[in-house]
């Protein structure tokens, strides 16, 4: 059963990865094409987009060296954000997500993830010991969630308001600000269960993913021509690596809980 789930895990992985990877090259190939593309920008999206996949492929293994590749994700879509006028993302990029890859890496270490040297000086990577929220701790995440959200909208929509009385846009869209602030805070709250190590994160991954889908689906309405076909890719891979990331770790939270029983409770 064991040698079953690994080899049902490489092969989903290698479909996660080569399919990201072509579904990129076949959209760069036609937009690279269009007369108006600028063929360096295009390309760094695509390359993000890989890193981005390879990272959070990572993370649902638990393996810590998702956060080498986390670093150059982020740089990236912080590019891709600000150019698009993703705000929220863009700031939230830069000022949270970078200095979280770093955090995330001290806490792995702490809960075991890294690269272990065997008798035979063999190298074995070690992936983190996952645990579980508990019902309080849950509710704390709503309420930061809901209070969040109506924070962060109220930030974006003051902003977008002062471009619009300012003539730099023709109109405030709601709808758009509100998916902006909810993947924002939602970002935010599965950052830190990540970096801490808990289980619970996919369950908020899977919801950015699809916030994140239907944010660029809105943006390509309003622009097919930009790249944001490759991010749709991308979170469309996201969502499906949030599925299966989700069973292996609730998997590793048990084992987790086996390994450290003095903390198997909800802290």
């Amino acid at each position: 059963m064991k040698n079953s789930t690994k080899g049902f895990n490489f092969w989903f992985n290698m479909f996660i990865l080569v399919g990201m990877i072509v579904a990129v090259c076949i959209v760069n190939w036609f937009k690279l094409q269009e007369p108006d593309v600028v063929a360096v920008k295009q390309i760094i999206i695509a390359v993000g987009a890989v890193m981005g996949v390879v990272n959070t492929v990572l993370v649902a293994n638990g393996n810590i060296w998702t956060f080498l590749f986390g670093v150059i994700d982020v740089c990236i879509c912080s590019y891709a954000n600000y150019d698009s006028g993703n705000m929220g993302q863009f700031l939230q990029h830069v000022l949270y997500f970078l200095p979280m890859q770093f955090v995330g890496l001290w806490q792995w270490r702490k809960r075991g993830a890294g690269v272990k040297v065997n008798e035979d000086g063999s190298k074995e990577t070690v992936k983190v010991r996952a645990r579980r929220l508990c019902p309080k701790h849950w509710g704390y995440v709503i309420a930061g969630f809901v209070f969040g959200t109506a924070i962060t909208y109220g930030i974006l929509y003051w902003i977008d308001m002062s471009q619009f009385n300012a003539g730099r846009i023709a109109e405030v869209d709601k709808a758009k600000l509100l998916l902006d602030a909810s993947v924002v805070v939602l970002n935010i709250i599965g950052q830190i269960l990540l970096s801490l190590a808990y289980a619970d994160q996919w369950f908020i991954w899977n919801f950015v993913n699809i916030f994140s889908i239907m944010l660029w689906a809105n943006r390509l309405s309003a622009d097919a021509s930009s790249y944001t076909v490759v991010m749709m890719v991308k979170y469309s891979f996201y969502l499906l690596n949030s599925i299966n990331g989700l069973r292996i770790w609730l998997k590793l939270s048990k084992e987790g809980s086996d390994d450290m029983p003095e903390k198997a409770g909800c802290c």
